[in-house]
C-alpha cells in the first residue's frame, strides 16, 4: 500500500525542502488508527514547520499539518472502527509526529475526537485548530464573567485565522468586537463578519505609553503577542480579562504591575494542544451550533499539496487571511 504526501526533508547543507512524493505505508509513524485523511488546514505553527524555523520539528523526513479530518481505514483501538469519522488537533501531531499533509495517518487513537453532528469534514477544517483555540479562549472569558453587556473585546491579528473566527464567533454571541490589524485591506471583511470597528495597529501601538491608560475594553483575545499584548494589557477594565493564544509578534512581554493590581486584571494562557478530551469536545459542540459557514466561505482558499510551502511564506510574511485548507487524497 501506498499514499501520497508532502514530505520535508533537510538537505545535507541544511535547507529545507518539501516535495509531494509517493510512500510506502511502511513509512507510517506508530500508532493504533489509521486515518484516510480528506481535509487538513493551514496554521502558523504548519508555516514553521515547513520551513524549518522554530525548531519544533527535530527529526526529518518528515509530514507537517497540525489538524486534520478523515475516515478510520484500520484501528486496533475499540473506540473507532472503520467508517468512522475523525478529526485531530494538537497533541504536538505535525511537529513531533507525522501529521496530515498526506493521503494517510496513523496516529494515536487519545488523540482524535468523532466528528461532532452537523459538521462534514471539510467544515471541521475550516475551523481547525484555529476555530478550536478562539471558542477556548471565549470559553475561559465567558467563565471569568465576560458577557456582551461588559463592552467591547478586542481581538488582535483580527484577520488571520484565529482571529477572523473569534470574530465571528464574538459576533454571534452578541458581543460588540474591536478588531485590531496591520492589514487594512481586509476591514471591509472584518466588519463583515461582526467587527462593529476597526482599529489599526500602527495607530494603535503610536499611542504614548502610560503604566495604566484608559480603560477601552471589557475583554480582549490576542493572537500575536509582543509589544501589541504589553499594551493592551492597560487598556483594559476593572475585572476585565485577556486571552492570549498566540506569539506572531514575539514572545517578548513588556508590562508591569498596576494593570493586575489597580484594575485586577486577569491574563490567561489558551493552549490547544494538549486540551483534555471533555474539553475539546464541549468546544466541538458549541461551534457545530455557532459558527456561520457561509458568512465565512469567502475567507476560505483551498490549494494543493504541492503549493503549500509556498503558503507557508505568505503566512510568515502576514499575507494569508483567513483558512487555508487543503484535500490530501
Amino acid at each position: 500500500m501506498t499514499f501520497q504526501a508532502l514530505l520535508t526533508e533537510k538537505s545535507d547543507d541544511g535547507r529545507i525542502v518539501s516535495s509531494v512524493q509517493i510512500l510506502g505505508e511502511d513509512r507510517l509513524p506508530e500508532g493504533n488508527v489509521v486515518v484516510d485523511v480528506d481535509w487538513a488546514g493551514l496554521n502558523y505553527k504548519d508555516a514553521l514547520c515547513l520551513t524549518g524555523q522554530g525548531g519544533l520539528v527535530r527529526n526529518y523526513p518528515h509530514v507537517a499539518g497540525i489538524d486534520f479530518s478523515g475516515i478510520v481505514c484500520d484501528s486496533s483501538d475499540s473506540r473507532y472502527r472503520p467508517g468512522d469519522s475523525v478529526m485531530l488537533t494538537g497533541w504536538r501531531v505535525g511537529e513531533t509526529h507525522w501529521g496530515g499533509y498526506a493521503s494517510r495517518a496513523r496516529v494515536q487513537a487519545d488523540w482524535l475526537v468523532p466528528l461532532p453532528d452537523g459538521l462534514s469534514a471539510r467544515d471541521s477544517m475550516v475551523i481547525g485548530t484555529a476555530g478550536l483555540t478562539a471558542m477556548l479562549a471565549i470559553n475561559r472569558l465567558e467563565a471569568l464573567g465576560v458577557r456582551p453587556p461588559s463592552g467591547d473585546v478586542l481581538v488582535t491579528g483580527a484577520a488571520g485565522g484565529v482571529g477572523s473566527i473569534a470574530t465571528a464567533l464574538l459576533h454571534r454571541l452578541g458581543f460588540s468586537v474591536t478588531a485590531l490589524s496591520g492589514r487594512p485591506q481586509h476591514a471591509a471583511m472584518l466588519q463583515s463578519l461582526g467587527a462593529n470597528a476597526i482599529l489599526d495597529r500602527a495607530e494603535f501601538l503610536a499611542q504614548p505609553d502610560k503604566p495604566l491608560e484608559p480603560a477601552r475594553f471589557a475583554a480582549a483575545i490576542d493572537c500575536v503577542g509582543g509589544a501589541i499584548l504589553g499594551k493592551l494589557l492597560r487598556q483594559i477594565a476593572y475585572g476585565g480579562s485577556v486571552a492570549s493564544l498566540g506569539n506572531a509578534a514575539g514572545i517578548e512581554l513588556d508590562t508591569n504591575v498596576l494593570p493586575f493590581l489597580l484594575r485586577g486584571v486577569n491574563l490567561l494562557g489558551i493552549d490547544s494542544v494538549m486540551q483534555p478530551y471533555d474539553a475539546r469536545i464541549a468546544a466541538w459542540s458549541r461551534l457545530a451550533g455557532l459558527f456561520d459557514f457561509s458568512a465565512y466561505e469567502v475567507n476560505v482558499e483551498e490549494v494543493e499539496l504541492a503549493d503549500l510551502p509556498e503558503k507557508a511564506a505568505q503566512i510568515l510574511r502576514g499575507e494569508i487571511r483567513g483558512r487555508v485548507l487543503v484535500r490530501p487524497r
